[in-house]
Order: C-alpha cells, then structure tokens, then sequence
C-alpha cells in the first residue's frame, strides 16, 4: 500500500513538474523510492530527485534548488551500522578477512592518514598494486575524504606511466612492493609530493603503519553523484592512453543497472580475478558486490588452477564472478574443468571481447553458464547483458541495453540504422562519462548532442539484443566489403587444434585488404590454411576467409586480457612477405 501510495505521489510530481520523457519519469521516480529507502522523508525525497534529474538537463516549470543532488553514500559505514558482522572482503593470497565493522575501521584510519598528508577534496590518490583487498581500502578511503582515484595499469612500464602520473597531477601513489624498480624509475621521471608502499598481504609495510596510525574520519564528506571519484585511462590498444572521468553518479547507476540482471544479494559471494585497476575488474564485482552488502573475494593474480579450486570451494561459497574470455579458455584447457563443483554458481559474467560461441557451449554442457555482456571504461562497464535463458539457445548477442544505459546504432550520416544492420553504437545516460580528463579534442570527437559515440560497430537482431561486431579500428574492407574479425574469431575457434586466434587485416593488391589469421596452436596440434579455409566454407563468405595464416607461441595481450591488434598490424605484415 506505502508503495503504492508513494509511485503515484512521484508520478503526480512528475505531471506537475512536466517532466514528460518517459526515460527521464522512470529516472526520476526510481530516485524517489532510493531517497525513501535511504532517508524515509518523502519531501525530501522529491526535492533530491528534482536536484539529480536537474543535472541531467531536464527543464521543468517548478523552480527548485539546482544544487540538490543524491547524496553519495558511504557504503563501509552503512553496512558498519545495518550489518557490522557481516564478511566484507577476503583476500586469498594473505586469507585477510574482513567484517564491515572491520573495513568501515581500515577505511577510516586510512582515510586520516590522506588527510594528515594535505589530501582534499578533488586531489588525486593513485594506486599501482597487483590485486588485494588493499585496494578496496584505498578506494574507498579516498571517497571518503572526496579525493579523485586513479586507477594505474601496474603492468606498464616507468615511461608509460610518466605520461599518465603526470597528465592526473597525482599526489600520492601507493604501491606495492613487487613493482618497486619500476616505481623507483617513475619517480625519477616525474614528481609525486607522497609515496605508500604495501605487500598486498598485509604485511609491515608504510601501508599498515598509515592505517594503524591514521585518527579515525567516521563518516564521508557530502558528495553528489556528479562529483568525480575516479580516473581509469584507456588500456591503449589503439594508441595513446586517455584519462576517462568516472562519477559516483556513473559507479551507483551501473550498480542500480547490473545487480538485478546478475542477482547478485547481500549472500552472494564475488570472485574478483580481473585486475581491479580495469573497470570491469572493479565495477562489475567489486564494487557492485560492496555496494549491496555482500562478500567480495579478491585473487591477487589469475590462475586457472586456483580459480577452479576456488570456485569448487564450499567453504568460500562463491556465486559470482566475471572473466575476459582467455581466461575461460584458460580454465577450459586445465584437465580440473572436467571435475570442479560449478554448483554453487549464479552468474559466470564475461567481458573485454566477444565470446566464441562454441565455448559458451562447452562450459554450458558442464553447468556453467557464461553470458556474455558488453561495457567500455567510459560506461562504468554498464551497457548491456545477455540474458539467463539466451544460453545455450541464442548466443553471440551481448543482450538488451540496461534500464539507466540508453543505447543507438548509427550510420555515417548520423541516422539510427534499421534492424540488422550495422552501426556505430552512440550511447548517453547517467552511466556515461562526463568527458575525457585535459583532453578537449578527444571530448569533441567523442560527444554529438550529448550522445557518446563508443567506437563499436554492432547491430541488432530481431529481439532488439545487440550484436557487438567489433571495434572500428579493427575493422577491414576487402574488395569493398567491410570485414569483422570477431565474427570470423568465433568460427576459427570451432577447430580443435586451435588455442588461441586473432584476425587481422593486411594490405592486398587485388581486394585492398584481406584476412590474415594469427593461430597459436594447443600443444601438438597442427592445421594447414587450406584446412581452416574449408573449415570456413560453409560457415562465412568467401571474402571473410583468412587468406595468410602466422603462428605465434602466444598472442600479445594487455592486463585485462585484450589482444594487442595494433601491435599485430605492425609485427605480422613483414612475416607474410618472407612466405
């Protein structure tokens, strides 16, 4: 009845602000019910929505107080009030454990010792750290206290990361200590004001002393969803890495976006394996799982063995976790695939790039059910997520567009194109990034009346699920016909002797362009070019046929499990000429 009472009180609102967008009326009475979940003052209620939705840039009739935005809520500290005794974190390197009793205490000390150093609101706090729950600590020390985190790829080398430390301004960076040659070197390049070493396992460090150390802030400095809380840069597949703008708004809205379609309650258990400094490592587990009360377990590095182990473990219970699809072909290859207790499971989410269909396949015939999404940095990771019961029956969709993520397939003239045909993908909405950090050329290019245009090409089907064909930069045309690497991936990856593949375009007299595959066989195997064209025969046109084939012990990847197709574009033409 309450409910009842209160949905109609919005949409009343709604009518008498003249609000009449039917996506801006469900934002606004969605906020409605989080303020009374949140403060149970219903006037309250309706002037804080009237402040978020005024942000988005809604113009209503009804003069309001424009400055009213959500409140940012402290999760450490909610859950240190409504769940103390509730596991928060697990660390299975150092097999840390904390309650939320326990992380709210770690955060708060944390977060005096930021502020013992000169650390403010807006001033950037960066980390470069193999995965531990250590992280989690520095992030959410830093929001407490309104500081920017920048999230540093700890796989880079000195000279890449000056560019990055030096266009964030950062002022502190914790670290840790495996990386400390290559911190040493950074710091000889460019000025950072504090350093913060940890171990990753809690060990003495610089880093256990702060937080021993630190007087205790029991509470958050007042936010509003569009103050900035963290910076990531691109992984730098195509080139020079940008800094993208990342929101509170954006990290709640892609919490209020993917906890539903992934189930995940305050008893679900996460298992972050991704790198926590990539945002699908972070946005779609770690910080969902904090967001909503429940556990979240943190692998410092990812082996298919120990993954396999850990998700067999009944004690740990995990129900969740998210994986680029190398890493489930990881898993797949290791004889334990075969005999692990996948019983447990509840959402086995994968991302980064398209998944083979044939390997969904496989581990659905084993009771694990991956699905596929589809996410960028500057989406929060938010953008789309295939259903429970597409798999096995309709895969190689990456699923409909999430409520708070509108999404468009647009053609060169600027036009959404019809079904079935492909597109760029535009996206907007309180999941997108305001912008590109220093980087006014970058926003000019990426932004068309408020649409962000992601650099994807997809298309839809007949249900309305996306179809992400790939990205633009590795597209290739050949005799005039555009060709999709990913979609010829996925046919390759039926063949047995296949580890791993990647296509790519290269220079050809006759049709401009044409396929080369770069195969990285499984130990033993052996396949011919003539065999995986007549593997493809009947399965794509003939102009999507590999026409070189190149062998490599392994495919050159980033952290977070992409292959590097820029590099391969550099490195292969030379092999094909010596053929």
């Amino acid at each position: 009845m309450a409910n009842q009472y209160y949905s109609q009180l919005a949409v009343n609102y709604c009518i008498k602000l003249d609000i009449q967008d039917d996506f801006l009326q469900e934002t606004f009475i969605s906020i409605v019910f989080y303020y009374i979940f949140l403060a149970g003052d219903i006037k309250l209620a309706i002037e804080c929505s009237m402040g978020n939705v005024l942000r988005r840039g809604i113009r209503v009739q009804k003069p309001v107080d424009q400055n009213m935005s959500v409140r940012v809520v402290d999760w450490p500290a909610h859950f240190n009030y409504s769940s103390p005794d509730k596991c928060a974190t697990i660390d299975l390197a150092s097999d840390r454990r904390l309650t939320y009793a326990e992380l709210h205490e770690r955060v708060g000390r944390l977060a005096g010792h930021l502020k013992s150093l000169g650390i403010k609101r807006g001033d950037r706090v960066a980390f470069l750290a193999l995965n531990s729950t250590d992280i989690l600590d520095i992030i959410l020390a830093s929001w407490r206290i309104g500081a920017v985190v920048l999230a540093l790829n700890y796989r880079l080398t000195a000279a890449e990361l000056e560019f990055i430390v030096s266009d964030a301004g950062a002022t502190v960076l914790f670290y840790d200590h495996e990386l400390d040659t290559v911190v040493t070197d950074l710091c000889a390049l460019v000025s950072i004001e504090h350093t913060i070493g940890l171990d990753g396992m809690g060990g003495p460090s610089t880093f256990e002393t702060a937080v021993a150390g630190g007087k205790m802030i029991e509470s958050m400095i007042a936010q509003g969803n569009d103050d900035q809380c963290m910076l990531m840069y691109s992984s730098g597949t195509t080139g020079r890495p940008k800094g993208v703008i990342i929101t509170h708004g954006m990290i709640f809205y892609a919490a209020v976006n993917g906890v539903p379609q992934s189930m995940t309650t305050s008893q679900s258990v996460w298992l972050s394996v991704m790198p926590l400094f990539h945002i699908g490592g972070l946005n779609v587990s770690s910080l969902p799982a904090l967001w909503i009360g429940a556990t979240n377990v943190v692998m410092r590095n990812f082996d298919p063995e120990l993954m396999l182990d850990v998700i067999s473990d009944a004690e740990l219970g995990i129900t969740h976790t998210i994986c680029v699809p190398a890493m489930y072909i990881a898993m797949r290859q290791h004889p334990k695939a075969e005999t692990s207790d996948f019983s447990r499971m509840v959402a086995a989410l994968a991302g980064g790039a398209s998944v083979p269909k044939e390997l969904v396949e496989w581990w659905f015939s084993r009771g694990f059910t991956i699905r596929d999404g589809y996410g960028m940095t500057e989406s929060a990771a938010s953008n789309c997520i295939s259903a429970w019961d597409d798999v096995p029956h309709n895969l190689g969709t990456s699923g409909k567009a999430l409520m708070y993520t509108q999404m468009r397939i647009v053609g060169p003239n600027g036009e959404d194109v019809p079904q079935g045909q492909t597109g760029e993908i535009w996206m907007r909405g309180p999941t997108i990034t305001p912008g590109y950090w220093n980087n006014d050329a970058a926003n000019q290019k990426a932004f068309e009346d408020g649409w962000f245009k992601s650099g994807d090409i997809a298309r839809r089907d007949s249900s309305g699920n996306f179809i992400i064909e790939d990205r633009a930069d590795d597209m290739y045309i050949s005799g005039g016909e555009n060709v999709y690497p990913a979609e010829i991936e996925g046919v390759l990856y039926e063949l047995a002797a296949i580890a791993e593949v990647a296509v790519i375009g290269v220079c050809d007299d006759k049709w401009g362009e044409t396929g080369c595959a770069v195969v990285v066989f499984k130990q033993g195997a052996e396949l011919s070019l003539a065999d995986m064209q007549a593997h493809c025969s009947n399965k794509l046109a003939k102009f999507k046929h590999p026409s070189h084939m190149v062998f490599l012990p392994a495919l050159p990847r980033n952290a977070t499990g992409k292959v590097k197709k820029f590099e391969l574009r550099k490195s292969i033409p030379p092999l094909i000429f010596k053929e």
